[in-house]
């Protein structure tokens, strides 16, 4: 009988633990796409070179449990020949996730690794199609290790808040 009560207060205590997390809307913050090459007229051989930046914000929202989390992208294309520009894309995308059950302690990093996993096959959708209708071909992003970029971040935030030695 002890057995059985040890086993129902686990699974109550696991329940109470389990995390919770909805995504109640994502959208298009802010979006721009320049195609430098059009505007310029450049004819002839272009072999691209393509840079792509990110990086993620997240905050609390008014209502208990809500946070928006957003991931900034910035897509740079430039010829490898002459390091003349081709396009330039940036987007912000931005979720507002319903988040529950995740210890205080570990909320920062569930916020930066989870939640932009979930946004990703949006965002990569968004930037297949505007490269697409920019004129070039449809860019498909590779996998975004974000728990690397997050570890990354804490790093390069732990060496800026180091203590600088003068010799």
């Amino acid at each position: 009988m002890q057995d059985q009560e040890n086993g129902a207060a686990d699974a109550a205590a696991e329940a109470a633990q389990q995390v919770k997390m909805q995504v109640l809307t994502q959208f298009v913050r802010d979006l721009s796409f320049e195609n430098v090459l059009a505007q310029r007229g450049v004819g002839g051989e272009v072999s691209p070179d393509i840079t792509v930046n990110v990086t993620l914000d997240a905050k609390k929202r008014k209502p208990d449990h809500q946070f928006e989390v957003t991931i900034k992208l910035k897509v740079e294309s430039k010829n490898k020949a002459d390091e003349a520009a081709l396009f330039l894309l940036e987007l912000e995308y931005t979720g507002v996730f319903h988040v529950e059950g995740v210890p205080e302690d570990q909320m920062h990093p569930f916020l930066l690794i989870e939640c932009p996993r979930m946004l990703f096959p949006f965002l990569r959708r968004i930037v297949h199609d505007v490269t697409r209708d920019g004129g070039f071909p449809a860019l498909n992003l590779e996998n975004i290790d974000f728990m690397q970029l997050y570890r990354q971040e804490i790093m390069r935030r732990q060496a800026e808040s180091a203590p600088k030695h003068v010799s």
